[in-house]
């Protein structure tokens, strides 16, 4: 079993996927931090000037906290602003690797392009033979 695993593990395609999941989680902090330090700031001085992630509606009547952090220590909350921003992030991650995708498969289409053509293989012995009797027959 332990052998086994060794092949499984030493194998190139498991290699790449894990140095894709690290770099793929690297790159969701980055859109988090895009999306939360740069975009919704500007959504929310656009909408009014409050901090976007503060949104929530209090799902008990005695909550009169004014920011998440707060309502979330008094009670539940349905915590609307944190979810919008999480979509956004997620439509701005997606859309970054469409294009991303995009651009890999437009290369792969010009290396295709660009590749030469194979060099024909010679015919087999016998279609050679017959070639050679029939031009030395033509030529008599």
């Amino acid at each position: 079993m332990l052998r086994e695993f060794q092949e499984f593990i030493s194998k190139g395609n498991v290699m790449d996927l894990a140095v894709g999941v690290i770099i793929g989680a690297s790159f969701g902090t980055i859109v988090k931090s895009l999306v939360d330090d740069v975009i919704m700031p500007i959504v929310g001085a656009i909408f009014g000037g409050l901090d976007f992630n503060n949104y929530f509606l209090p799902l008990s009547l005695d909550n009169k906290a004014t920011t998440l952090a707060d309502a979330k220590a008094h009670g539940a909350v349905l915590a609307y602003g944190s979810f919008i921003t999480a979509v956004l992030n997620f439509l701005i991650l997606a859309f970054i690797i469409f294009l991303m995708v995009k651009a890999v498969n437009n290369l792969r289409r010009r290396l295709e392009r660009e590749k030469p053509a194979p060099a024909a293989a010679p015919p087999p012995a016998d279609v050679q033979l017959l070639t050679e009797i029939r031009d030395l027959l033509a030529r008599r």
